[in-house]
């Protein structure tokens, strides 16, 4: 007797068979991916300090050739004293924050694949209005300047190196302000904060990640303060918060403003102690000039 029912070989029971690229393409595993971050967050890290050291030797190589071909190479203690040459490193400092900023966004971007800010949290935490968490970072960049004044004065220290490139002259002393303001936070913020904190975090847990760029963010600047032991300090406690705030609130943008604040009001300080000190004195030295004339010899 025939029936209506389907036959089990029919294809309405068949179920179809994965495609040959269902099969062959499993999804990369979580671990892979947070490996993968966090080689590229390393890798901007070394990015960041090859181009703080090769940025400004490249920016003094043409100085260097026209005191050679004038016969007025200086000694090495005679070139540390060179306000030219001190100005060139300290100018250099911008393009080479800009080269690591450049690096940061392919890494992070994907070449164009993911929104930069996004991606970095360069927002404020949900709940939080502008207003209010400028305010709440402003009060906190001046808890960590007073601490910082408080610790540098109890241990004391001698003059730093940046101290003594600051004090080669005015136009040094302006420079190391642009670059404290309109750089320093934003890149600094961008590697440590941005890109290496939350890759640690995804692998060895919020407590050591915190502790690591900490680390980091510190031991990089002791080459400049390492003769002080209390500005190291000031710049680890400094570390520390910055990192915690971002771990905590989830978001990069509280640490680069409190970055911004801290280093702001620092540079203010920084152009205006000449005249509060010793006003008759300030007299900005003639780098630029100076400046301006080793290129003319050299290219002309």
């Amino acid at each position: 007797m025939i029936t209506n029912e389907p036959s089990p070989l029919s294809n309405e029971n068949v179920i179809a068979p994965q495609t040959q690229a269902e099969v062959s393409a499993p999804e990369t595993p979580s671990t892979d991916r947070r490996w993968l971050e966090l080689f590229k967050a390393f890798g901007a890290w070394g990015g960041s300090v090859g181009f703080l050291i090769l940025v400004p030797l490249a920016f003094a190589i043409p100085y260097f050739i026209y005191l050679i071909t004038s016969k007025r190479m200086p000694t090495a203690e005679q070139l540390m004293q060179d306000k030219t040459f001190l100005l060139l490193q300290i100018v250099a400092v911008i393009p080479a924050h800009l080269l690591t900023l450049g690096l940061a966004w392919i890494l992070v971007t994907n070449r164009r694949r993911r929104p930069f800010a996004q991606t970095l949290g360069l927002s404020w935490p949900p709940g939080l209005s502008a207003w209010r968490g400028f305010s709440v970072c402003f009060l906190v960049a001046l808890l960590l300047l007073g601490l910082g004044a408080l610790i540098t004065n109890v241990l004391g220290g001698g003059k730093t190196d940046l101290d003594k490139l600051i004090e080669s002259s005015y136009q040094a002393r302006l420079a190391t302000a642009v670059v404290a303001v309109l750089t320093a936070p934003l890149v600094e913020e961008v590697i440590y904060r941005g890109m290496l904190y939350p890759a640690l975090e995804k692998v060895a847990g919020m407590g050591l990640a915190i502790a690591i760029v900490s680390f980091l963010f510190a031991g990089v600047h002791v080459y400049q303060y390492w003769n002080n032991v209390g500005v190291i300090l000031a710049i680890t406690i400094l570390s520390i918060t910055l990192t915690a705030v971002r771990a905590f609130s989830g978001r990069l943008l509280p640490s680069v403003v409190i970055h911004l604040v801290f280093n702001g009001l620092q540079s203010v300080y920084l152009i205006l102690e000449p005249f509060l000190k010793k006003p008759e004195n300030v007299q900005p030295a003639p780098a630029l000039i100076e400046l301006y004339r080793s290129l003319h010899h050299l290219l002309f």
